[in-house]
């Protein structure tokens, strides 16, 4: 509640600089996508080009793609199917969850790009192999997702059903994998469920792996208030996590996805991002980048979420050197959450270059 009250003070404060604030953030901004050419940090700076940028991932993972590009040229499922089986549930936890996200959005894309005919290649898999644990749990994340787009539709509920199911049969189909459970956080965070419903789900999660930081996004979604409605229940969880992280984790980044969290109604008032909670939360991240192992694969996703917010907090230095080691892959928050990813990574990262050179940075 204390963060609560800040952020709100920090507004009441801010609030007749919010609309020109507003003028001047939307005009910058504007500028920066018409002169990204005389920017140009690809070529100067070695970034990848616009049209060259992957929304599937938010890092590499050369294994994961061959396999999703195979589905979609030939709708074989197979390379997917081995790639999940190798994928162990215990000791590659993370990186079983984010295969199973990828693949899970990639067949929602298809379906969405080809209405009846996309992402074929999953119902075949499901229908060739019902008791593979890895395809099961892909179609509960594909149906989660399928809901969560569309949560007006008149089968929002059906859908979230159907995954619920599904993800039943992906948890008896594999005993230890803690995936099917994390993708039930996400399908009790789209019913609403009362927080007894949740915390059982969330204790089988923890007993499985207990510092996963996957989990620990698709619980903090849970309690976010722009899906829960509690948003100090959200902040006190992403405290609680950090301060019991052990050595290596990233749960001390946690913080900063609660304030993000916060930010969709005062994100411009400009001081924000410089104030002493977004700062704390900021370098509470960067000490979890700092210290956890360099192939995490939940790694990217804290850079991503870093550049977002120095780019906002004028720390420009700081911002190049998280997307020197990003660039490439955006398929991460908080690009996946607009309309167009590509267009705002790539403001945001000539943001960060332009910065960086009125702050004195040279090319080269």
């Amino acid at each position: 509640m204390e963060f609560l009250f800040i952020l709100l003070a920090l507004v009441l404060i801010c609030g007749v600089l919010v609309v020109p604030a507003m003028r001047r953030r939307r005009a910058g901004q504007d500028a920066v996508r018409g002169h990204q050419a005389a920017v140009d940090p690809a070529g100067a700076y070695g970034f990848v080009p616009v049209d060259q940028l992957d929304v599937r991932l938010p890092g590499p993972d050369p294994e994961l793609l061959a396999a999703v590009a195979e589905a979609r040229r030939t709708q074989d499922w197979k390379p997917a199917s081995e790639l999940l089986a190798r994928t162990d549930a215990t000791t590659a936890a993370e990186l079983r969850w984010q295969r199973v996200q990828t693949l899970a959005g990639a067949a929602a894309q298809e379906l969405a790009e080809a209405p009846g005919t996309g992402g074929m290649w999953l119902r075949h898999w499901r229908v060739v192999a019902p008791k593979d644990a890895g395809g099961a749990a892909v179609q509960a994340e594909f149906l989660v997702q399928q809901a969560l787009r569309d949560p007006s539709s008149q089968d929002y509920r059906m859908i979230l059903e159907e995954a619920r199911s599904v993800c039943g049969e992906a948890a008896l189909l594999a005993p230890g994998d803690a995936v099917p459970y994390i993708v039930q956080l996400g399908i009790e965070r789209g019913f609403g469920s009362s927080e007894a419903e949740f915390q059982s789900v969330w204790e089988t999660v923890v007993a499985r792996a207990p510092g996963h930081m996957g989990a620990h996004l698709a619980a903090l979604r849970y309690w976010s208030a722009k899906w829960h409605g509690s948003q100090d229940r959200a902040d006190a969880f992403a405290q609680r996590a950090a301060g019991a992280a052990p050595a290596g984790s990233l749960l001390p980044a946690l913080p900063l996805f609660a304030v993000y969290d916060h930010l969709s109604d005062v994100n411009l008032v400009r001081g924000l991002y410089q104030s002493a909670v977004v700062t704390q939360a900021i370098e509470a991240a960067q000490f979890a980048v700092a210290h956890a192992p360099a192939d995490h694969p939940v790694l990217p996703h804290v850079r991503h979420l870093l550049v977002w917010f120095l780019v906002r907090a004028e720390r420009f230095q700081e911002a190049m050197d998280q997307l020197r080691k990003v660039d490439g892959h955006i398929g991460a928050v908080p690009w996946t959450y607009e309309s167009d990813p590509v267009g705002a990574y790539a403001t945001y990262r000539a943001l960060a270059v332009a910065g960086w050179e009125a702050q004195g940075g040279a090319r080269g």
